[in-house]
């Protein structure tokens, strides 16, 4: 269900969203996009998205695998946990309201030949990155600390050689 900007602005203001974040892991890398959207505008970011109102979770997770990674992989899934996000700012880029979130983030493995389109990644990130924390020329990119919170997941860091 989508609201119009004053009724949105309200919900955001007044009570936390539920999301679901994609923590995609593919040769020991993990897929990041430089959102172009507040809250965390500018800052690397894994793919994910808010779960609507009357939507189940499986029909939530498979719209925003579909709309964030154009695929939708349910059995490479693995859920792996619950977080909280808290943002000074909102939707609008002010900070009149704060936004909160709670996260539910998901681990997926692809394998090598699965790729993911490009225009998908582009709708809601200026640029995307499979970053490898052995690849010395990602190490000055801006990753926002909540993706760091995943990277850093006992389940996500295995997957990374961390």
């Amino acid at each position: 269900m989508f609201l119009n900007k004053s009724d949105f602005s309200n919900v955001i203001k007044n009570t936390p969203m539920i999301s679901i974040d994609l923590c995609v892991i593919k040769n020991k890398s993990i897929l990041l996009g430089e959102r172009i959207n507040p809250p965390a505008k500018k800052f690397y970011f894994v793919p994910g998205g808010r779960i609507f109102k009357n939507e189940s979770l499986e029909d939530a997770f498979k719209r925003i695998s579909e709309s964030e990674l154009g695929i939708y992989r349910p059995e490479e899934s693995e859920f792996i946990g619950v977080f909280e996000h808290m943002y000074d700012d909102n939707f609008l880029g002010n900070n009149d309201f704060s936004t909160h979130y709670i996260v539910l983030a998901y681990k997926i493995i692809l394998n090598s030949d699965i790729s993911i389109p490009q225009e998908f990644i582009k709708s809601q990130h200026s640029n995307s990155i499979w970053y490898s924390f052995s690849n010395k020329n990602f190490k000055d990119i801006n990753i926002h600390k909540y993706s760091m919170d995943y990277i850093n997941n006992k389940k996500i860091a295995c997957e990374l050689n961390l």
